[in-house]
């Protein structure tokens, strides 16, 4: 099979396209035909080795595809083994999906759907009325958050790095939107929400825009980070300053819903029914060959990109 694999650790060029043996499925594990290959920033972060869990080489990065097995289209998380045009994939993680829905929608949803949907769910417990931030509003997450904090009925202030990533947001529901480059972004977000402070920001940048972001919290506000594109830390948060405003700053990993049904199998199916709807448009940005893996993740880092970045093993 044709594969992306990397030996050493480091940017998007460690990555190789080569002629790789078959993986072997094990116990409660089956083989799929690659048909589809979602890319993530986590995709990065392993490549990297400054991913949330420790990576081992040589390694096929990758951690969702759609694929076929039996004559059925199933969308899959992998824990690695991704970029492949064959990948195993445990019984219990294999999403079957409906014909309404195609094989790029589907690779939306399993891991920016999802994530999506705990953010503003399971952690925000966001309320009809609400204010909510979304920084990167025009990535593979925001597009979707966009779209579920609208039809649940939240004002929503979108965070975008351009004016065609504005313009998405805007068609997308945006209700604002605040450049991600104003000098005072706090000041920016408070103002597209009438001065007031805002009741639930999403945060993946990190550095000075989750410092920002923290400030622009009302009283009660939640900041929920799940990523640091930036690859810079915030400033360490002293207790005391969360006590002011009664404020929540929280942290989510996707990997903590897998294994459980209720709060993965059971959300994507929710969200494969909302495009079957029509409730939901995932965003399809661009679709590269498998050979390409290098130049799709350039242009993610570079933020480049918009929506949903795709690999296609067939090219």
């Amino acid at each position: 099979m044709k594969a992306i694999q990397i030996t050493e650790f480091g940017g998007p060029d460690v990555m190789k396209y080569l002629d790789l043996p078959d993986p072997v499925a094990g116990a409660d594990e089956v083989l799929l035909d690659v048909t589809a290959i979602g890319i993530n920033y986590a995709d990065t972060h392993q490549t990297e080795n400054s991913y949330l869990s420790p990576q081992t080489l040589p390694m096929i990065p990758g951690i969702e595809v759609v694929g076929t097995h039996g004559g059925k289209r199933y969308l899959a998380s992998v824990s690695s083994g991704g970029y492949a045009q064959k990948a195993i994939a445990h019984k219990s993680v294999m999403i079957p999906i409906p014909d309404s829905v195609s094989d790029q929608e589907a690779l939306c949803m399993l891991v920016q759907g999802s994530t999506a949907w705990h953010l503003l769910k399971t952690m925000g417990h966001l309320e009809k009325g609400q204010s909510v931030v979304i920084h990167a509003a025009a990535g593979g997450v925001g597009t979707i958050a966009i779209q579920l904090a609208k039809l649940w009925g939240a004002n929503v202030i979108a965070v975008t790095s351009s004016d065609s990533k504005a313009e998405l947001a805007k068609k997308l529901g945006a209700d604002h939107v605040v450049d991600a480059a104003s000098e005072d972004l706090s000041k920016a977000i408070r103002d597209a929400n009438g001065g007031r402070g805002v009741n639930l920001i999403l945060e993946m940048v990190g550095g000075k825009t989750f410092d920002q972001s923290l400030l622009a919290l009302g009283t009660f506000g939640k900041l929920i980070t799940f990523g640091m594109a930036s690859r810079t830390a915030p400033t360490p948060i002293h207790p005391g300053a969360l006590m002011h405003g009664s404020k929540t700053v929280a942290g989510f990993w996707l990997a903590n819903c897998f294994g459980k049904k209720e709060l993965f199998n059971d959300v994507i199916e929710e969200l494969f029914t909302l495009i079957s709807d029509g409730k939901l448009k995932p965003v399809i940005g661009a679709t590269y060959p498998l050979s390409q893996a290098q130049t799709a993740h350039k242009s993610m880092l570079a933020r480049e990109s918009v929506g949903k970045i795709a690999l296609d093993p067939a090219l």
